[in-house]
């Protein structure tokens, strides 16, 4: 008895500094950040929408009127001329500098704008994003280095430490995943690349998750990254596309000839299929990912909407949303890896299509 009793005393405590932690918080929101009063009502879908999308600094935290945040480069082209300054020579969007400003509201909101023409410059900064896509880079590049050269050290050993960890995963992705979908005659080829977008998909997803700085960018949630990778694996796919597959594509076996002539209507669809394959691979991570950080903001959310209403209500509602807001943070740690997996599953399985010969 005594030991469950320190067990509920224990999560008793947990949920406590989770409640404070997360009150700390969202309260910053309620302040003076972003040009709000304390009277301001609390905007929940505000709230959601500026965690999820990219910005040219790195906000860490507020304390009253007070805001942490590291600033970042802002790298500007316009008129022939290119500007570089730091992020904050804008005060967080309340000021200008060298004639640009950025801007708050409006269809430009979260944009820098020249502040005379009202035009967009080239935008060359490193944002939020990009930032915590250089940090990534660097911590995968030191973690398999790190790893590489164990394998030298402790050749013919069993692997220790990190390499005990990554090795399982490196072996999933060659022989499941890569080998099964691409055949043992050619998987070769393309598994550096199939490894580097598991494990970049894989860490950043897992830096998401991370409350705190480096973490809690939400890289693989921007459209922008999960199209370039998309266009990556669909670049590979056409210049490595052989013959069969192509006469496929225009001509595919076994279709009844009036669905070729005179309409050629299975050619259309085949053609379709090979711009939205990628398509497919770019919507489904970034959906994913994003709807997990704005479920988790929405749970969070409901204590500050039911707190406007009846204290009370706010600190009763506060236990199930921290409760769902846990299971949605361990259900994401899960998703971080499917995702992961499906993006390299679907783009080991479109090569292995664009490479198979004929029977």
């Amino acid at each position: 008895m005594n030991y469950y009793k320190s067990r509920v005393r224990l999560m008793q405590r947990i949920i406590s500094i989770l409640l404070v932690i997360i009150f700390s918080i969202q309260l910053s929101y309620a302040s003076d950040d972003h040009g709000h009063t304390e009277e301001e009502a609390f905007d929940p879908g505000k709230m959601i929408i500026e965690h999820v999308i990219d910005a040219h600094d790195w906000h860490i935290l507020s304390i009253g009127d007070t805001h942490v945040s590291i600033p970042l480069p802002i790298i500007l082209y316009s008129d022939g001329k290119l500007d570089m300054f730091s992020s904050s020579k804008f005060h967080h969007g309340h000021d200008s500098y060298k004639g640009y400003k950025l801007e708050l509201e409006g269809e430009n909101k979260g944009k820098i704008v020249n502040e005379a023409t009202g035009e967009l410059p080239l935008d060359l900064s490193i944002t939020k994003n990009v930032a915590s896509m250089l940090i990534s880079m660097v911590l995968i590049c030191i973690i398999f280095i790190t790893v590489a050269n164990g394998y030298k050290k402790r050749k013919g050993k069993a692997p220790k430490g990190i390499q005990s960890f990554l090795e399982p995963l490196i072996l999933f992705i060659r022989d499941d995943v890569v080998k099964a979908s691409i055949g043992e005659k050619k998987y070769e080829k393309y598994l550096p690349y199939l490894l580097t977008l598991f494990f970049f998909i894989f860490f950043n997803n897992l830096l998401g998750l991370v409350p705190f700085f480096p973490g809690g960018a939400n890289l693989t949630g921007n459209i922008a990254v999960t199209g370039v990778m998309a266009v990556f694996t669909f670049i590979i796919t056409t210049i490595n596309a052989n013959k069969n597959y192509w006469v496929h594509i225009v001509n595919t076996p076994g279709v009844p000839w009036w669905l070729k002539i005179p309409v050629p209507l299975m050619p259309i669809v085949e053609i379709l299929g090979v711009f939205t394959k990628p398509f497919v691979l770019m919507i489904r991570l970034f959906a994913n990912i994003t709807a997990g950080h704005i479920i988790v903001l929405g749970f969070m959310s409901l204590i500050f909407i039911f707190g406007n209403m009846n204290v009370v209500m706010g600190y009763g509602v506060s236990i199930v949303s921290v409760g769902f807001a846990i299971f949605m943070g361990l259900l994401e740690l899960l998703v971080a890896f499917i995702q992961a997996y499906v993006f390299t599953l679907l783009s080991a399985l479109y090569f292995g299509m664009a490479t198979e010969e004929s029977h």
